[in-house]
């Protein structure tokens, strides 16, 4: 099989947009609106974004990227002597090349079990800092930054989140989703963490529409209105205010139509499923257990070379020279037929 000509299983951004949101940009091309977010469409999908997550007065924000939108969010919400507790595993920490840092704002590493933090080691960490009488020389914990699903593919449940959460109040401290794979978890059977759940738990969260079925595209919620004085014009100051906002806000409105964001995360499941038996039906070794759309796989150098003269897949990390973790990654626009080909190949 030519390396062009290999199904690609790499990540979930490969392909561009779902063809219903490319069928709407075409649609309403013409249509004059006004700029910044502040068209008829950017509203609409506003509204709808409101009542899935059941909060009618919620504020809401369309940024282009993730990392932009983790950055933006994170400056403008800390203080200059604070910093963010994330998992030692999470996307800010890892995979974003230092932009936090750059923001001037320092990533509060935690040990990460299966990619996620506990609330004993938040709470640790929070009242470690409380309890220093050295404090004030110390960088503030001022905000604590989850994914779900996880940089691992794993889900937190709606009793973790919430005891995080809990943890997260007593101390005064902010709770941040990253939501770029979030349609990954609304459509899994295994998750209970509902878009109502992360409006009553979080105090900013984003749903990612990137990797989710969107050309582009990542919508802020802050379930209370002006817990960020002034965010629009941070988000303007950070560059990341897109002139032509209607291109987001028309993505976000076809998406929060007719259940379709979740439809995509479906989508996506329902193929990493069907290769997850096959995996586990030929005896491959799965370097950690998840429910969603990304597979991790422990590799022999003879399975890796294997598997990749047919499929596109991905390396994660090499973990000795006889073990390398590799990633399957299935996406909303996955086909059946290169889910086929995979299982063949397997």
């Amino acid at each position: 099989m030519s390396k062009t000509n290999r199904p690609g299983f790499t990540s979930d951004y490969m392909e561009g947009a779902h063809p219903t949101i490319l069928q709407r940009l075409v649609e309403t091309n013409m249509v004059q609106a006004a700029g910044y977010g502040c068209d008829e469409f950017s509203e609409a999908a506003r509204e709808k974004i409101r009542a899935a997550c059941g909060v009618p007065d919620a504020e809401i924000h369309f940024l282009a990227g993730g990392t932009q939108t983790n950055m933006t969010v994170i400056s403008a919400m800390l203080r200059p002597y604070q910093g963010v507790v994330a998992a030692e595993t999470g996307h800010i920490a890892l995979h974003e090349a230092g932009a936090i840092e750059r923001g001037g704002h320092k990533v509060l590493a935690l040990p990460a079990v299966d990619g996620k933090l506990t609330a004993e080691d938040v709470a640790a960490c929070l009242s470690a800092y409380a309890d220093d009488e050295n404090r004030d020389h110390m960088v503030m914990p001022g905000m604590v930054y989850v994914t779900h699903p996880t940089e691992y593919g794993t889900l937190y449940t709606r009793a973790e989140l919430t005891a995080i959460s809990e943890i997260c109040r007593a101390h005064g401290v902010p709770l941040f989703l990253d939501g770029a794979r979030l349609a990954y978890a609304l459509g899994c059977g295994a998750n209970d963490v509902t878009l109502p759940d992360i409006a009553r738990l979080t105090d900013v969260f984003y749903i990612g529409g990137t990797k989710c079925g969107a050309l582009i595209g990542e919508a802020v919620v802050f379930p209370q209105p002006g817990t960020v004085p002034h965010f629009f014009s941070i988000v303007k100051q950070c560059g990341a205010l897109l002139a032509k906002g209607r291109l987001l806000g028309i993505q976000f409105d076809t998406l929060f139509t007719d259940d379709l964001y979740r439809r995509c995360g479906a989508h996506a499941i329902a193929g990493a499923d069907r290769i997850r038996i096959a995996l586990r039906e030929r005896g491959y070794r799965f370097a950690w257990e998840t429910p969603t759309n990304q597979i991790f796989l422990a590799l022999s150098p003879a399975e890796r070379e294997r598997l990749e003269r047919d499929v596109q897949i991905d390396f994660w990390e090499k973990v000795s020279d006889e073990t390398t973790v590799m990633r399957i990654a299935t996406s909303w626009a996955t086909r059946a037929e290169d889910v086929d080909r995979l299982i063949a190949v397997l």
